[in-house]
């Protein structure tokens, strides 16, 4: 069986055992927080400028602000290593950025609903950047927290992962079904006043949840000694051990651990895994309003209903991948991926049918839960415990690079088909195929590392 390993296969009922936990729901909670931004200059955002007039090219490339989600690398080891006054003491390393990331985000939601993108682009552009860059920021941080709070539980990841699935898909597309039932009869200010009722209720629930245990402390005293030992001691010599540890130590460690050569094969699936998918999903709201589908629909199928079968299907896909491993989860899901690509397709050739709009929101939810649970597990399992924060982000901002920084190009793509929505959807389920071959030789080398294929 494709990327089969030597490990006892873990059984159904031990798939479900592993759910019981109360730190489950702590990454359920953080889920949310991480999903909701992308709320608000996302879909939200989407709806709006077209509502607004704008056309498909400026709303692509409005999205160049989440380029910020494949930069956030850069500034992730401040996360490992800085401790922020007061609120450390208060909350500890992971929450105290989570708190302050979500306070700027309330302030941004807050002000962004006085604006309007008609007549102010540019500023409605710079608060919906602001928003962007404190989500990547509260992303790293969150990251860091579901792997340091189950740090070692190779059993745990699945569960963690789909947690964490389920969470963002439910502090997306609730609050975004809210929206969408609301613009037309209330208006996207007066919406976006209410989704800033919503990130307090998210500050309030990291307060609520506890702050991880980990021996990151430990490690990054280690890695300073061993920089010492070349640097030497001495003020200024503890400055650049200081900046070595935090800046260059963790990327190291990543290509040490995994060896040159799979470590640059690792990143490279990592960048091109979810292209595919980012282009359809830059383009599926004003798909959906071209083809003829209405607000209300598109918050009780896209959201909702997408909402229940994000949940249902990320459990399943958490279980699939307990029971026959992570890389298999993979193969099978990038491939399912890209097939319910192909059911845009046919809504762009039969119109606006809504049993066939809830089929395919069902088969593209089932794939997308599937795949990504094997997705956030692996980069989990790929991430070392000194750096977390670092490490997952490197790993998941190359996956929001090509998400990000091709998908802004959508737009473009499908004014360059005239408008032909079948072909650029059929376009976006062949984008797979690379990161699928490459995804076959980094198992066929896992499988030579038995000790760390066990797991996978």
């Amino acid at each position: 069986m494709l990327f089969k390993t030597e490990s006892k296969v873990q059984s159904w009922r031990e798939a479900v055992h592993s759910y019981h936990d109360i730190r489950l729901f702590y990454i359920f909670l953080m889920g949310c927080a991480s999903g909701f931004p992308w709320v608000l200059i996302s879909s939200n955002m989407s709806g709006w400028l077209q509502d607004a007039g704008l056309s498909r090219a400026a709303i692509g490339y409005f999205g160049s602000i989440f380029v910020v989600y494949a930069l956030n690398f850069m500034w992730a080891p401040l996360l490992d290593r800085v401790k922020l006054p007061l609120l450390h003491r208060l909350l500890g390393q992971r929450r105290s950025w989570i708190f302050l990331m979500q306070s700027l985000i309330f302030c941004a939601t807050l002000s962004i609903a006085f604006t309007n993108p008609g007549y102010s682009l540019l500023w409605t552009s710079l608060l919906a950047l602001s928003i962007a860059v404190a989500s990547s920021t509260q992303d790293v941080a969150i990251d860091a927290y579901r792997i340091d709070i189950i740090a070692g539980e190779k059993l745990r990841l699945p569960p963690a992962a789909a947690m964490a699935v389920i969470g963002w898909w439910t502090g997306y597309s609730l609050p975004g079904a809210i929206a969408f039932f609301n613009a037309d009869a209330l208006g996207w200010n007066t919406v976006y006043l209410g989704m800033a009722g919503v990130q307090l209720l998210l500050m309030l629930a990291t307060l609520y949840i506890r702050e991880p245990t980990t021996e990151r402390v430990q490690l990054q005293q280690q890695a300073s000694q061993r920089y010492e030992q070349h640097l030497g001691q001495g003020r200024i010599q503890g400055y650049l051990v200081w900046l070595s540890v935090t800046v260059i130590e963790p990327f190291a460690e990543f290509f040490r651990r995994n060896g040159w050569q799979m470590a640059l094969a690792l990143l490279l699936f990592v960048f091109l895994f979810k292209i595919g998918e980012a282009f359809l999903g830059r383009m599926s709201i004003p798909f959906y309003r071209e083809v003829g589908f209405s607000n209300e629909q598109i918050a009780e199928y896209s959201k909702l209903i997408g909402w229940f079968a994000m949940v249902v299907f990320t459990l399943i896909g958490s279980a699939i991948n307990i029971r026959f491993g992570i890389l298999r989860g993979l193969f099978i899901g990038g491939v399912a991926m890209a097939a319910s690509n192909l059911m845009f397709a046919w809504i762009a050739v039969i119109g606006p049918n809504t049993d066939l709009f809830l089929a395919t929101i069902l088969v593209d939810n089932f794939t997308s839960a599937f795949s990504t649970v094997a997705f956030v597990s692996f980069l989990t399992y790929l991430t070392g415990h000194a750096f977390s924060a670092t490490q997952y982000a490197l790993l998941a901002s190359l996956g929001n690079l090509g998400r990000t920084t091709l998908a802004s190009f959508s737009g473009e793509l499908v004014d360059y088909l005239d408008g032909n929505w079948a072909l650029f959807f059929t376009i976006t389920a062949l984008m797979v195929i690379p990161s699928l071959c490459l995804l076959l030789w980094v198992g066929r080398k896992f499988r030579q590392l038995e000790p760390k294929a066990s797991a996978l």
